[in-house]
């Protein structure tokens, strides 16, 4: 398994590949991988013949007083992980080399990015959307892998290869959860025991709006206010947000005839924990 931190030396590195009519995927990440970005490299495995991964923890996407500095990181370990996919290239630079010093331009995806994580995390998705862009840029991948836990963050990257004509395949990964329901999250490892079992209020919610559309799917507030009777009966969790939305849209007051995202944000303890279901009719 290779490491590159360097853009044009990853760049060549692709460029001779594609030459050699390599499929090549690419599966971003910020590190301290888990299970469910395990799940994310099998599929890319499966899919390619070239598996690229970065590992860049991006400080653009977060904003004044999150957890940049803190976020967890161990690259070694995550590098052993890496090998047992295999994944062939690990694509790791540092900020510098990703931003210059007098960098001004952004990648926006508009509205898709202004509700849900969106309205509580200004310039968020910007700051996702231009790194990503500049990682299909620098990998040139026929395909990059994205998981259905960050389903928001997922409707934007298909957003902007759509409205940029990125020549790339955007595959969706369903969410992988613990044995107990949680999903999985490098924010995870934030938790105390005691805040890891009040964080299964959130996979229970989940349970609750799924149970209330099969059920009585009357209106999509109401299969959201089950998923916030849940919560709201949960020991340390506090609420950021529940949403029922259009899935494909992400716009409020979805029609029952169509997929409707639920979609949770909320604090455990000090930590922001995120889930969702896509609900077919």
């Amino acid at each position: 398994m290779m490491v590159i931190t360097s853009p044009d030396e990853m760049t060549r590195f692709v460029e001779s590949a594609r030459l050699s009519r390599d499929r090549i995927a690419l599966v971003p990440t910020m590190g301290f991988l888990h299970d469910g970005h395990l799940a994310l490299m099998r599929e890319g495995r499966r899919r390619s013949s070239v598996l690229v991964a970065s590992i860049f923890v991006n400080p653009t996407q977060f904003g004044p007083g999150e957890d940049f500095e803190r976020y967890p990181r161990d690259f070694e370990r995550d590098c052993a992980m890496l090998q047992t996919v295999p994944v062939d290239v690990v694509f790791a630079p540092e900020p510098a080399a990703m931003y210059s010093p007098d960098a001004q331009t952004w990648v926006d995806a508009g509205d898709i990015t202004s509700g849900l994580c969106g309205a509580h995390r200004p310039g968020h998705f910007r700051g996702v959307t231009t790194v990503v862009a500049k990682l299909f840029n620098i990998v040139k991948p026929h395909l990059a892998v994205f998981g259905e836990k960050d389903f928001q963050q997922l409707r934007a990257i298909q957003k902007i290869v759509r409205d940029l004509n990125f020549d790339v395949e955007i595959v969706p990964v369903p969410i992988v959860r613990e044995n107990d329901g949680l999903a999985m999250s490098s924010r995870n490892a934030y938790l105390s025991s005691t805040e890891r079992e009040d964080a299964l209020a959130l996979s229970l919610a989940i349970r609750a709006a799924r149970d209330k559309h099969r059920a009585d799917p009357c209106c999509a507030e109401e299969i959201a206010f089950a998923a916030t009777r849940v919560l709201k009966r949960a020991k340390g969790v506090a609420i950021e947000y529940v949403e029922a939305v259009d899935a494909e849209t992400l716009t409020r007051h979805p029609s029952l005839g169509r997929p409707i995202l639920v979609a949770i944000a909320a604090r455990v303890g000090k930590t922001r924990l995120i889930d969702n279901v896509v609900l077919n009719p």
